[in-house]
This record gives C-alpha cells, structure tokens and sequence, in this order.
C-alpha cells in the first residue's frame, strides 16, 4: 500500500501551516508531537451537525497547538495528507464516530500515533480507517516506501486486524461462527462475570440493552440503509431507548446561531425521529410540554438509563463516552460509536474485547464536604491515571469510601471513567443499590449471589486511596486531569460564569448540594456575585420534580441562579451558560473542560458545591471558605 502526504500534528502552529503549504517535514525537524488530540478537536462542535461526507471539510479544523488553531477548512484535502502522526492518547474524550468519519472523508488513510483512545481506534477499525502505534513506520513512508496491510496490522488482535481486512465492521458482520468461549475456571471479578454470562460467539457479547441519541441516529440510519437496503429489520427493538437530548437548547445557543447550525441540527432531529417511528422505537423526546426552546427535553440519555432501565448484572452499550453512568448500579455499561451500534441493532451483539480490570479501593471516609466529583478529580490528576494507567482498563470502584456514597454519587465516578481513560467503570451493587431501586422505581431488586467480585479476583492492579487525603479539588482549563487541591491554588481567578448541570452534576444528590449553598448564602443576606451568571440545569425531568417536592426551586431563583430545563446544554457549547468570549472564564461542574467545547473561554472543572460557592463569592472559592469569609453586608 502507497501513502502520499504526512502530516505532523506537533506542538508549533507554524510548523503545521507549513507543512499545509507543502513543506515536507522529517521527524526531528516537526519537533515535538501534540499528545491528548481529543475528538473535539477533530470534529469541532460546527461540524457534528453533519452525518456523511461532509465532515471532511472539518476535519481537524479544532486541533489547537500554541493556544492556535492551523488547521483551516478544507485543508486536509487541499495538502492531500494521506497520513497524520501524532502523540499519546490520540482521539481521547468523545465516542464521536465523527472523528475517523473525517478523516477518511478528507482523504485520510493512516494515522500513527504513540497510543490510542479505545472507542477512537476502534470506532476507525469500524470504518477500515487504520491505526497503528510504530512510529518505525514514519521514516520509512517518508522515502516513499510501500507498507504492506500485515505491517499495518502488526500487534493487533485478530478480530480487529479481521475488520480492517474485510474493510469495516459491517462488511465484517456479526463476528465468525463458533460457539461462544467456555468460562475460565478461578475467581473473577463482576466484569467478567457479567461478560461472561452475555459471551456469544468470540469477541462478541449479547446485549440486553442499546440506546442512542440524535447526533448519532441519522449517521446510523444512512449506515444501516446504505448496507442492507430498505427492507432491513432491527434486532429486538423492544429493548432499544432512543433520546433527543443534547441540542434541545439550540435555539438559544450563540455558535450555533452564529454559524447557521440551527436549520441542520433540525435536520438531525428529523433524522432521529424519522427512525424512531420508522422502527417504533421508545424515545425520550423534547419536553412533552412544547417543542425544544426553553423547553428542554426529557433528559440526558445516560442520566435516564441510569434512573428508569438499568439493573445490576446487565451488558448496556449506548453512543456516548459516559454511558459507563450506569454502571453505578453494578452493570457493564459502555460506550460504542455508530457503526457499532448499527451492527448491534441488526445483530443483538456488540464487540467487546478482554481488557484488564483496574481497582480503586478508597479506604476510610471522605470529609464533610467533599465529594465524588472531588474524588475524581483526584484520581485524574494522580501521576500513574496521568500516564495512562487506566487507559482501555474497567474501573471498579470499591471500599468504605465508595460503598458510604448514594446512587448518584457512585454515578459521578463511573460516568468520569470515560475522563480516565477507562473502558467502563462499576461499583458492586449492595442495600444502597436495591434501595435507589425500590424508590426510584418501585422495584424489589435482589442480588444474587454471583453479582460481586471474587475474593482474589485477577485484578490487574489495585490503587488504594486514603480518602481522609482527598480535599476540594478543581482542574484548570484544558483538561480534566489538570487537577489541584483548591487550597493549593493561591491567585484565585474572577468568574463570568458558573454552571451547574450535565450528567455528571444534574442529579438529584448534585442539586442537593447547590441547594445546601445556596440556602445557606441566602440566610445570610448573600446572592449571585455582581458580573457572575450561574446556570443551573437539571439533568432530567424526573430530577427537576424531585426539586420541585423538596422546595429548593424558590431558593434558586431568590438567589439569582438561572434554572435551565433538561439537556446536555452548556457541556456541548449548545446553550445558555456557555462562554462565548475567549476572556470569559467559567467554573462548572461538567467532565471534560477540552479546548473550545464549553466555548472559547477558560473552563475550570469543580464540584456542585464549589460552583455554587464561586457563584456567590465572584471567584473560585469552597463552601468551607465561603463560610469562613467575614460577614458582607446584605445584597
């Protein structure tokens, strides 16, 4: 196979213009290699409302180098670059199949990289786009030199180099006969347990459910009519959920209003629900109430699995990167592109390989105060999860720390895998899990005996947490794993904007901790800092109702806080409480704070308690030292 053009993805915008108009670059003279090039920046926000090639005028046109953007529209193509090189984790954050979509459509054929991103890589294996991790192979497409497909295949596992032959999972298919692998003898832990009880044929696993939102659906629509024709049925449709979730706010975001967005995504809503009733799938729509707008919809996709479907032992797999939400409730839950959740709704099946099983056992007890969304943040900003050790690996949350936490807390853990690096992640379920069930549902859940690890399971590693050394965390702009101590941080930035919602902090425990400081602001005499929005948005109906019973709704709004209906919003730059100017700088309490995808400002990530606290005082700031400040004279 012959390549034409490389691209060096390095750390100096001028060196990347130039390779753009023509320069050819060997490896030293590119310099050094940008690491962590997540999917946002592949596939920028303007260009996710499209589902076919056209995404190829957008690709890379968010990849930032020296806080610059080189990488016009277009100019992929235009430099006809075959071959993109870059460093670690390439294709980190979102499960957007976008990304290789682009790629391939801008006329790219290999990307080399020093590791990969797992949904990333596999969601190319899927297209046929290829991948590879030998950089021994830069130099050698640099003197023009041929590579064959077993050198490009080299250290892949067979079912993925199986893939890549055949062009692409669908032309794959469903994985080849055989019956499926005989249990291993030895303790296990709950993963693979659970796998092991959906194992089908090899390298395959059945599916007990499958969801998908709308920036996804028209992709998999035209993939599946594209392959099969018009008279294709899905496999038990019974058990897929579909949801109109993340642009219910279009109409009120400036980029997408801006930039002419609006009619396409209606497209993609259209799309979306052209399937759904195509099908007659269950969906999750926009607020019953209207049509989008301030109206919201329903809820976040993963949010909803995680309150009304899913159940301990379950195999769930869904089109988004925090699918892994649910496994809170003690099943495997994670996520997959589109071209997987095509196969999967034609076949039941999804492709899960053999990853290893990392524990996180937190011993003792978190302080008053600090939260899941603190722990996590320390987790991301340890050295060992910094250099990948959690990469493509399944978290399981355990200890006295862990099993003291609610639903809803344990949900902030498992859904921030997807920050991690991880697979999945999942906490053993017990009386907290049958609890949440019972009342959130009305189910009598019990747990069998098999629903835990083994005592010596394999685990791969065990990372033991001292919880009593976990304080209030934040992680500044650009990366959820550039975490500190907030005591640490001695220049405390001014904020524009505070923003509380998303999957991660739109649950009911999420909003109970806004409420605990903002009631407190308002019994004494405090609001809303002078020059500070704060945007709270529930992350499902079913949440905004649990505030409205509990009484907190009147405390919100007397404070100042501007209360936002159900949508992933402000974590996608789709709606009220993202920047819209690079000198803006917020502090939310969303996953991932990657350049450009909460706007163009500075983005630090904390906990619903410090978002609300910085609200109140105007700067980053923690309960613990809202409380601690002198008294303000009344607002």
């Amino acid at each position: 196979m012959n390549f034409g053009r490389i691209l060096f993805l390095c750390t100096d915008p001028e060196r990347v213009r130039a390779q753009l108009a023509g320069r050819e670059l060997d490896r030293a003279a590119a310099g050094a290699l940008r690491d962590e090039i997540s999917t946002d920046e592949i596939t920028p926000l303007p260009s996710v409302v499209h589902f076919d090639a056209t995404l190829g005028r957008h690709a890379h046109t968010g990849f930032t180098a020296g806080g610059e953007r080189p990488i016009a529209r277009d100019a992929l193509r235009a430099a006809g670059i075959e071959v993109l090189v870059a460093g670690k984790r390439y294709g980190k954050g979102s499960s957007r199949e976008h990304s290789p979509l682009a790629e391939l459509s801008a006329g790219v054929r290999l990307v080399i990289a020093e590791s990969f991103e797992r949904i990333y890589r596999q969601n190319a294996d899927n297209l046929g786009l290829f991948t590879s991790t030998d950089l021994g192979l830069v130099p050698r497409l640099l003197r023009g030199e041929a590579l064959t497909q077993d050198e490009l295949l080299a250290g892949r596992d067979p079912q993925a180099a199986a893939i890549l032959r055949a062009g692409g999972l669908l032309a794959y298919g469903s994985g080849p006969d055989g019956d499926a692998p005989r249990p291993a003898p030895g303790p296990k832990t709950l993963f693979h347990k659970i796998v092991e009880r959906h194992a089908l044929k090899p390298g395959f696993v059945r599916v007990d459910r499958r969801f998908i939102h709308e920036i996804y659906t028209g992709m998999c629509a035209q993939l599946l009519q594209q392959r099969f024709g018009d008279g294709y049925a899905l496999h038990d449709p019974a058990s897929i959920v579909c949801f109109e979730d993340h642009h219910a706010y279009v109409e009120r975001s400036p980029v997408h209003v801006a930039n002419g967005l609006v009619a396409s995504v209606h497209k993609l809503a259209q799309a979306h629900r052209d399937f759904v009733a195509r099908h007659g799938l269950t969906d999750h729509g926009l607020a019953a109430d209207g049509a989008g707008g301030d109206l919201g919809a329903e809820g976040i996709s993963h949010a909803l699995m995680a309150e009304r479907y899913a159940l301990p032992g379950e195999l769930i797999v869904g089109t988004d990167s925090h699918t892994p939400h649910s496994g809170a409730l003690g099943c495997v839950a994670f996520g997959v592109g589109t071209t997987d959740m095509a196969n999967a709704f034609m076949t039941g099946a999804v492709r899960a390989g053999a990853p290893e099983v990392l524990r996180i056992e937190v011993d003792g007890a978190l302080a008053p105060g600090v939260s899941a969304k603190d722990l996590v943040l320390h987790l991301l900003a340890l050295p060992a999860i910094r250099a990948g050790a959690g990469v493509g690996r399944v978290f399981e949350f355990g200890g006295a720390a862990v099993r003291a936490l609610d639903i809803d807390e344990r949900a902030t853990l498992t859904n921030m895998v997807a920050e991690l690096g991880g697979f999945t992640g999942l906490v053993e379920p017990d009386e907290v899990t049958v609890q949440f069930l019972r009342e959130r549902r009305g189910i009598d859940f019990r747990i069998e005996p098999w629903m835990r690890s083994d005592e010596g399971a394999p685990y791969a590693e065990v990372m033991r947490i001292d919880a009593s050394a976990v304080s209030t965390m934040v992680a500044r702009p650009g990366d959820p794993g550039l975490g500190l101590p907030l005591r640490e941080l001695a220049e405390r930035p001014r904020l524009d904007i505070a923003y509380g919602g998303s999957c991660t902090a739109g649950k009911r425990e999420d909003f109970a901790q806004y409420h605990a400081v903002l009631d407190w602001a308002l019994r004494h005499g405090q609001r809303v800092a002078p020059g500070v929005a704060l945007y709270l948005q529930f992350g499902t109906e079913d949440v905004r109702r649990h505030c409205e019973a509990q009484g907190w709704l009147p405390t919100f709004e007397a404070v100042g806080a501007q209360l936002l209906q159900p949508a992933c919003g402000a974590c996608m730059n789709c709606g009220p409480g993202a920047s819209t100017d690079a000198a803006q700088v917020t502090v939310s309490a969303v996953n991932r704070n990657f350049p450009g995808r909460n706007g163009p400002g500075q983005v630090w990530l904390a906990s619903p308690a410090t978002v609300a606290a910085s609200a109140i005082a105007g700067r980053l700031l923690s309960f613990d030292e809202l409380r601690a400040r002198p008294p303000v004279a009344a607002v």
